[in-house]
């Protein structure tokens, strides 16, 4: 039959595919998270690392065991067992540079260097296989204390130092132990012994030696991963130290310009009003006085809000649940921010108001809800602007909405839109003043009622906020 031999390479490459994706399958169960893919690395450098640091003592073990064989057995299988291991252990030490010395640090490079360190693994596990295997032919059907005795100081090597990476330790102790318990075997099969004969005797002691091999390695192995678990758990802890420095930064640098901002106006006010001559001026002192009480009003505000994060994080928030008619909370709601509104000429307008919407809620924290939603909407409105507000129902939900028509928010901002201490636009130059905490707190409340909160928003269309509450009914 005539084969074309250009489509051999492609057939090659096929089966070199496929043979990686079984190995692949048979290191990984599934594609493993971004800490497992971390921790496989530290694994593989663990391993790899250790090898190339145990690779004389390997070559005084060959050399011995070739030593030996070939003065009391035979000195061509001493010769031909000692280059095959050499080969073998060549072959291992140049993957195990590969993986230290590494550059590609993707999931996919991962994964093969594992598969290479599985395959000269393999093929080292063979090359003692087979010393030892010729060693127990040359001994005959007698007492194999040689040939199990480097086996035995193979098992032990491969439990003490290959337990980084369990895949390749389960190869080695799989061909280990089949030959361990080949040797005996075979000679019992061969000569057919009495029970009482040695030969049943050492077939029952390579069973008890490898067992402890195995308990050997099991031990190791969780030794090795109980220290990559602490490890893991003091990264962890790092990473969050970090977070909590980063956070405490935020704090200082955000609470420290808003509280210097109205101090500033407030000192300066004050200061006007005591050393000038205002009586011929009521005018002047009007206005000073109404830019210390706004600013007043500011740093009470970031107080508040200082305090109520402080009682979220420590579970400390205490609501007082009661029913509440959503529509009577929305005028009311209305009302209350009609005057601040009017400082950025902006309409607050009902559009929807469904009657019968009772909800379990706190009044106070409910206000704080949709006042902070208003006030935000308000901000970000353009003069002459409107606020749409309302609240329908949405099967067992009440959903109530707070709508403008303003700059709209950026997409993939729902972190910072949320966030503590964080802002769309956290830039000095910022023309809207604000801690950062308004919405994060308000979607604690919210999720403190069993509601939930987001928002819809399109630059420069605007923005919708909305906040679904289980009804009464369904509360109850």
């Amino acid at each position: 039959m005539h084969t074309d031999i250009s489509k051999r390479p492609a057939e090659v490459n096929t089966l070199r595919h496929r043979l990686g994706r079984m190995l692949a399958r048979f290191m990984f169960a599934e594609t493993p998270s971004i800490e497992n893919v971390r921790r496989y690395e530290k694994q593989l450098h663990d391993f790899a690392s250790g090898g190339l640091a145990l690779f004389w003592q390997r070559q005084g073990i060959y050399f011995g065991s070739a030593l030996l064989c070939g003065f009391y057995y035979s000195i061509p299988v001493a010769a031909f067992c000692y280059l095959f291991c050499q080969l073998a252990d060549i072959f291992d030490s140049f993957v195990s540079l590969k993986v230290v010395n590494r550059k590609n640090h993707s999931f996919r490079h991962t994964r093969r260097l594992l598969a290479f360190l599985f395959l000269s693994n393999l093929f080292s596990s063979l090359a003692v296989a087979t010393f030892t295997l010729l060693v127990a032919e040359l001994e005959g059907p007698a007492e194999h204390f040689t040939s199990l005795f480097f086996l035995f100081a193979a098992g032990l090597f491969a439990a003490v130092n290959n337990h980084q990476l369990p895949q390749v330790l389960a190869v080695r102790l799989v061909i280990y132990g089949a030959l361990f318990i080949y040797i005996p075997a075979h000679d019992i099969w061969m000569e057919n012994p009495l029970y009482g004969s040695k030969m049943w005797l050492h077939f029952a002691t390579a069973i008890f030696v490898l067992y402890f091999v195995l308990e050997c390695s099991v031990i190791f192995l969780r030794l090795y991963q109980r220290g990559l678990d602490q490890l893991e758990e003091l990264r962890t802890e790092r990473d969050r130290a970090r977070d909590a420095y980063e956070v405490k930064s935020q704090f200082v640098s955000v609470v420290s310009h808003e509280l210097r901002t109205p101090l500033t106006s407030i000192n300066g006010a004050l200061g006007l009003l005591r050393d000038a001559d205002l009586s011929d001026n009521p005018e002047s002192a009007t206005r000073m006085l109404n830019i210390a009480h706004k600013n007043s009003q500011r740093l009470s505000k970031l107080i508040n809000d200082l305090l109520d994060i402080q009682k979220m994080e420590s579970d400390k928030m205490t609501y007082n649940f009661a029913p509440l008619d959503l529509s009577d909370l929305l005028e009311e709601a209305r009302q209350s921010i009609a005057p601040y509104a009017d400082q950025y000429d902006v309409d607050v307008v009902l559009t929807k108001i469904e009657p019968d919407l009772t909800v379990l809620a706190d009044y106070e924290r409910m206000m704080q809800v949709l006042n902070n939603l208003l006030s935000n909407a308000a901000k970000f409105s353009p003069a002459g602007g409107r606020i749409e507000l309302c609240v329908k129902r949405d099967s067992d939900l009440a959903v109530l909405e707070v709508k403008d028509f303003g700059e709209g928010i950026p997409e993939n901002s729902r972190d910072l839109v949320f966030g503590k201490f964080t802002q769309v636009d956290g830039s000095d130059k910022r023309s809207h003043d604000g801690t950062g905490l308004g919405l994060s707190i308000v979607q604690q409340i919210v999720s403190d009622h069993q509601g939930y909160i987001d928002y819809e928003s399109v630059l420069g269309e605007g923005t919708r906020f909305y906040v679904e509450i289980p009804l009464m009914s369904e509360t109850r």
